[in-house]
């Protein structure tokens, strides 16, 4: 039928699962239907919201589309759009931030409340009526699983060739009658290639042919470029050490450019046959992988530029013969992550002097993204790094402050700070050592002589373990708030 037809089948105040993960895999044509629907019932004076629910951040298409017309009452549980950002900080929209590996088993322990419909896209329907996936497995799995309904959208834009890609794990269980994941390498394959569903839920199927959100990657700067930098001389020291071996653990790297710098820098290291875990493989991973430096990778989702996709599709062979897609409760899977030994790096907005990290508010209230992966990986990683260049707002204010203006990484979860000023290793210290470190390698020289003073006079005026000064803790970002600087 048509996406009009399908959206017609969505009632008001239904919980639905959508695909997409990261600008990939997400519906292309019901969401934009459905936004239409909610704007002419919102026209007629009927209220129309709908809560949705995917594996991660999606596209204008989906969550800009029905966030423009107040169609989301509650979304979850990461989002990164620009219109969907600012009903939430508005108070327009409630938001559900969710650590990724969280968000299936709630919805399946049913905190969550009932999934009424999955709209999921898929690349083909097989004769035997198991799903293609497409560049994102996500949480598509427990959405035709559990949802009363499912909507299929068929997007003929991916060829046939990306069947046997993915590995879709059917071995979870609820407690108390869970059984190990007998995952013990980045590239083993312990599920099946397709989706399964019910094909009695299936009430309608719609066909598009459209692409995904390519992601625009900006070439290294000279800030990303030095944090790589930082972070690749540390892994050689960690090899020199013995604490790491000659080819390194898998790695895991969040989305951004500075991200995508850290890979890319990998490709001119003494590091040879690495290999890849984590939730989004970007083009910074597709680069290892073609040149030889990483032999495979395990991923949730598969996020590109324009020019990588045209690489990825032309050469799909080779890929899916090195590339592994799972949904993200096996990617994100914290007992997973621990057992492999992880070498996670995830970006943050903020850390205070003893370690804490804020990956997702901007002065303390108004929410940017989500947590994303970054505590699952953080938490269970062998060794995690958290990176942010030093300044943000053209030096204005500092990514290194006393106290963070909200937290989603304690002190305890976090192993090293990296800016382009330098690295910061706190494993081990107590929580003033840490401050003493992070003030003199990652602040930068415009606000490390007020860190400097806040942290003397803090060790003056009271309690010695972790020092403050709680009239003072968040001064900075009251001051950024009334005169757009944390500068005195």
């Amino acid at each position: 039928m048509s996406a009009e037809q399908a959206a017609a089948l969505i009632d008001p105040g239904a919980n639905v699962g959508m695909s997409g993960f990261t600008g990939a895999g997400y519906p292309k044509a019901i969401p934009a239907a459905l936004a239409q629907r909610i704007s002419a019932e919102h026209a007629a004076g009927n209220p129309f919201r709908i809560s949705i629910w995917t594996g991660a951040s999606t596209a204008p298409e989906l969550d800009g589309a029905l966030a423009q017309v107040d169609g989301i009452e509650m979304r979850l549980p990461f989002q990164s759009d620009p219109v969907c950002r600012a009903k939430i900080n508005s108070g327009a929209m409630h938001f559900a931030d969710m650590h990724l590996s969280h968000v299936a088993q709630h919805a399946w322990f049913g905190f969550l409340g009932k999934l009424s419909v999955a709209v999921i896209e898929v690349t083909a329907i097989n004769a035997d009526g198991t799903l293609v996936p497409t560049m994102a497995v996500g949480n598509n799995k427990t959405w035709l699983d559990l949802a009363d309904k499912v909507i299929l959208e068929v997007n003929y834009r991916l060829p046939m060739a990306v069947d046997g890609m993915h590995d879709i794990y059917y071995g979870t269980a609820l407690p108390p009658h869970r059984k190990p994941i007998m995952l013990s390498a980045p590239n083993d394959r312990i599920g099946e290639t397709t989706l399964r569903c019910d094909p009695d839920k299936v009430i309608a199927i719609v066909e598009t042919d459209s692409p995904d959100r390519n992601t625009t990657f900006a070439a290294p700067d000279a800030v990303s470029a030095r944090i790589a930098e930082h972070i690749i001389d540390f892994l050689g020291h960690e090899v020199r050490k013995g604490r790491l071996p000659n080819d390194l653990l898998p790695l895991q790297s969040g989305v951004g450019n500075v991200a995508n710098a850290v890979l890319a820098g990998l490709q001119q290291s003494p590091f040879e046959n690495l290999t890849g875990y984590t939730e989004v493989l970007q083009d910074g991973m597709l680069d290892l992988l073609r040149s030889g430096k990483m032999r495979s990778a395990s991923a949730s989702a598969i996020s590109l530029s324009s020019s990588a996709l045209a690489d990825f599709l032309d050469n799909i062979d080779f890929y899916r013969d090195r590339i592994v897609l799972r949904p993200q409760e096996i990617s994100n899977h914290p007992e997973v992550v621990r057992r492999l030994g992880v070498v996670a790096m995830n970006s943050m907005i903020e850390a205070d002097i003893y370690g804490n990290i804020n990956s997702t508010h901007v002065m303390g209230s108004s929410m940017m993204n989500g947590i994303g992966g970054s505590g699952d990986f953080a938490r269970n990683g062998f060794l995690s790094f958290f990176v942010t260049p030093s300044v943000a707002k053209g030096g204005g204010i500092s990514c290194i402050v006393p106290m963070c203006s909200h937290v989603d990484h304690t002190e305890h979860d976090t192993q090293v700070i990296v800016t382009e000023q330098g690295l910061a290793d706190l494993r081990g210290l107590s929580p003033r050592q840490r401050a003493q470190i992070v003030i003199d390698q990652c602040a930068h020289p415009d606000f490390r002589p007020m860190l400097q003073d806040y942290f003397d006079r803090a060790q003056q005026s009271g309690g010695q373990h972790t020092p403050h000064i709680l009239s003072e803790a968040l001064s900075w970002h009251d001051r950024c708030l009334k005169t757009g600087t944390m500068k005195v």
